[in-house]
């Protein structure tokens, strides 16, 4: 029988508190969320070779779906109980494929690879920081928007100055996200829901993620979105921001 690397860390920690070894008021039982947190970055180092697949959606309201997950986790890590950030994603009319974020001066671009039974994997395309290389803007991250390049005068770019590249350009569009995310597991899998912010106008999302697919389709059915529609951020934004004229889950 195959146990994955987070079910060896929930046996372990059972094992832990059921021969008195400790308790959940010990010091040493929060240590175990130590090694739930070296089977949660082993995750990430495999996903060349077990690709992590992810079911997100997004709406104006996930109560009951929410409260479900809060119910169904496992503990986890206090350092994901609850995270905010202030992104600025960069939206191309002609891009559905390439997800591009900014976060504390750092360029992230993510590429879409595949879908399966609905759920999609998104892999590491680029990363960055400013100030930036004209001749990395030039020969990576342009060729991921899907647009012709605006003519670059420059040796680096600040991000105010990439920025303001982004703002000239007719088909992208910098936008301001903020999200408060909360962590938690379920069947295995990466869960959080989130309030998000999109240029001030608010939604929330819930999402799964897994290298085991039929973990994150049992997730979805245990907190009772199953047929809710798959929405990544791309597409989310885009909503929202009227680049795409669908509305979102509910």
């Amino acid at each position: 029988m195959f146990i994955n690397l987070n079910q060896l860390a929930l046996i372990f920690q059972s094992v832990l508190i059921m021969s008195g070894a400790v308790r959940t008021s010990d010091e040493n039982y929060h240590s175990i969320y130590n090694f739930e947190e070296v089977i949660m970055s082993e995750l990430k180092i495999g996903e060349i070779s077990k690709p992590r697949f992810e079911f997100r959606t997004f709406g104006q309201d996930f109560g009951d779906a929410e409260k479900r997950m809060t119910r169904l986790s496992v503990p986890v890590p206090e350092k994901v109980w609850e995270r905010q950030s202030d992104e600025i994603y960069i939206l191309s009319k002609t891009n559905d494929v390439n997800n591009t974020k900014i976060r504390d001066g750092k360029m992230d671009i993510k590429t879409f690879v595949q879908a399966v039974d609905g759920f999609e994997q998104w892999n590491p395309l680029m990363k960055g920081e400013f100030p930036m290389p004209a001749e990395q803007l030039e020969k990576e991250v342009f060729p991921a928007f899907q647009v012709e390049m605006l003519a670059l005068t420059q040796d680096t770019y600040s991000r105010d100055e990439f920025l303001a590249i982004i703002d000239a350009h007719p088909d992208l569009q910098a936008v301001k996200v903020h999200k408060q995310r909360f962590g938690y597991m379920v069947n295995n899998t990466i869960c959080e829901s989130a309030n998000v912010l999109i240029n001030g106008a608010k939604i929330v999302s819930l999402n799964s993620e897994s290298t085991e697919v039929e973990d994150i389709a049992k997730t979805v059915a245990d907190i009772g979105l199953e047929g809710v529609e798959n929405i990544n951020y791309l597409q989310a934004i885009k909503r929202i921001i009227g680049m795409i004229d669908k509305p979102l889950a509910n």
